[in-house]
């Protein structure tokens, strides 16, 4: 269930402006409240939430986003507002916005998942620099060795959808 639970919000982090993000939408579904709610709750609060805790993306970077998601631009409904981004500090502070037991309990599970993903992150950089540390004191026989390791590190790319007629 936590797995679950970690997995849906690992989803839903995003990395915009050099930050992990988590966007009000997805956050305000997480704690169970709608996201005008969400939002007016953060509003009558904005000095918790200085400079590096939460920004509104950008016409550009929200476009990116949906384009991502695969979702129309269609004007019926939706929203009438650029989303709001909260990096892993805005998210810390939510939980004294939001008072109640499932806000905690929802901060705390997207904290751990942000701390989890950076130490993943870490874990991957110190091995390459250990891999690097070993080529450079070993000769070309182990080239191959070295090359195959950097390659099982380096994540797949997913495959893309060919566009057009394609003949079979």
């Amino acid at each position: 269930m936590k797995h679950t639970i970690s997995l849906q919000i690992e989803r839903r982090i995003f990395l915009i402006r050099g930050h992990k993000i988590m966007l009000d939408t997805d956050l305000a579904e997480l704690y169970g409240v709608e996201t005008k709610n969400f939002n007016k709750a953060v509003r009558r609060n904005l000095a918790r939430f200085p400079e590096g805790f939460m920004f509104q993306l950008t016409q550009k970077e929200w476009e990116n986003l949906r384009f991502q998601f695969g979702t129309s631009s269609s004007g019926h409904g939706g929203r009438r507002f650029l989303p709001m981004a909260f990096t892993e500090h805005g998210v810390a502070m939510l939980s004294s916005v939001l008072n109640s037991e499932r806000a905690v309990q929802v901060s705390i599970a997207i904290i751990k998942t942000f701390v989890r993903l950076r130490e993943m992150l870490a874990g991957n950089a110190a091995l390459a620099r250990k891999l690097e540390e070993l080529e450079g004191k070993y000769d070309h026989q182990f080239k191959v060795v070295f090359d195959a390791i950097r390659q099982i590190m380096t994540p797949p790319e997913p495959p893309r959808r060919r566009i057009g007629f394609h003949q079979s």
